[in-house]
């Protein structure tokens, strides 16, 4: 018997729906009215979990899951509305990550017509700022005692990431002294010295994990000075790295600082490795999601981050889709559905 293949005309339909609905960071709960009636066509059981503001994230269920899909609700603004034109869906969400989540819907549509009834959906708020949906999900793990596995879906082209990256969100400060800047010689100028502190950094070596790929790091904001006519008397830098394992780089801040330079170091979280699946090919990916997270739903923490889509056009105003991609990724959700769910419970998995 031929098993039923993905269709694009309705992963097209249900994305351009999703999409029509203007879900950026912190508007999450416009998508539950749609989101409730599509699940419940699927014959899903809802549970909507309370994040803040009316912000929720919605757990569907088949049976007895042992396998969780997942994506996020929200997108970046500005919000971008739909349309499909030659085989292309354009439009905010489209790639990162509605299309992905029609994606999984239609998967899940296939599996339950294959008689699966121990499938799972979550779809978390928050992803692009500040994950706080992902990090509550994680109070649905009583309600998930059978889990197994997680598909974590992101933009990867349908190629599983290896692992992620991880972060240091840093602040780097210089103190000096204000004057009048017809006399330089009266103040110290905070800038110069932040500058040579960011130079330094620009010129570490680049350090490659045969995993992950490269460690990277951003200059997001610079700031000094309060007025024209005024030496600056404080400089302040926002750094946000990728970091991979060994990495020294808030050591590195931390030793080349200036004699009057501060750090503050924000938020560090170190890196993670996905497990491998022979036959399913993986690469290194630039980007952080929920994946860490989530994982923690699954006893053995057993997680695989992939998706349809390309990471270079997502957060672009040329956001899209290729539907001919979304095809061939829900048919990758099938075969790793059926991979995950199939492997015997405790065995280990190349890291």
């Amino acid at each position: 018997m031929t098993q039923p293949t993905p269709d694009a005309e309705r992963i097209a339909q249900w994305t351009l729906q999703l999409c029509q609905v203007d879900s950026t960071t912190g508007h999450e709960a416009r998508m539950i009215p749609l989101l409730t009636g599509m699940f419940r066509n699927l014959g899903a059981r809802l549970q909507w979990q309370s994040v803040e503001g009316g912000r929720c994230n919605l757990l569907a269920t088949w049976g007895q899951p042992r396998l969780l899909f997942t994506t996020h609700l929200d997108t970046v603004p500005p919000y971008l509305p739909p349309r499909l034109e030659g085989g292309r869906l354009w439009g905010r969400g489209t790639c990162d990550a509605k299309g992905i989540l029609a994606t999984m819907m239609e998967t899940i549509r296939l599996l339950l017509a294959e008689g699966r009834r121990d499938l799972a959906f979550l779809g978390v708020v928050g992803e692009e700022t500040d994950s706080l949906g992902a990090r509550i999900a994680l109070d649905l793990k009583a309600n998930l005692p059978n889990l197994q596995g997680v598909i974590n879906g992101e933009p990867t082209g349908n190629i599983l990431a290896t692992g992620q990256r991880g972060s240091a969100h840093l602040c780097l400060r210089c103190r000096g002294k204000a004057a009048h800047s017809g006399t330089p010689e009266e103040g110290i100028n905070a800038a110069f010295p932040m500058f040579d502190w960011i130079g330094e950094l620009r010129r570490l070596p680049e350090r490659l994990d045969p995993i992950l790929g490269p460690e990277v790091w951003n200059l997001g904001t610079l700031q000094a000075g309060r007025a024209i006519n005024v030496v600056p008397d404080e400089a302040e830098a926002r750094l946000f790295a990728r970091t991979v394992a060994g990495s020294t780089f808030v050591q590195d801040v931390l030793r080349l600082r200036p004699e009057l330079g501060e750090v503050d170091v924000l938020f560090e979280k170190g890196p993670e490795v996905f497990p491998r699946l022979e036959g399913f090919p993986m690469a290194p990916v630039p980007f952080g999601s929920d994946a860490h997270t989530l994982r923690n739903l699954v006893r053995d923490r057993f997680v695989v981050m992939t998706g349809p889509g390309s990471i270079r056009v997502a957060h672009t105003e040329g956001e899209f889709l290729d539907l001919a991609d979304a095809v061939a990724g829900a048919q990758q959700y099938l075969d790793l559905a059926r991979t995950i769910l199939d492997r015997p419970q405790g065995q280990d998995y190349t890291i």
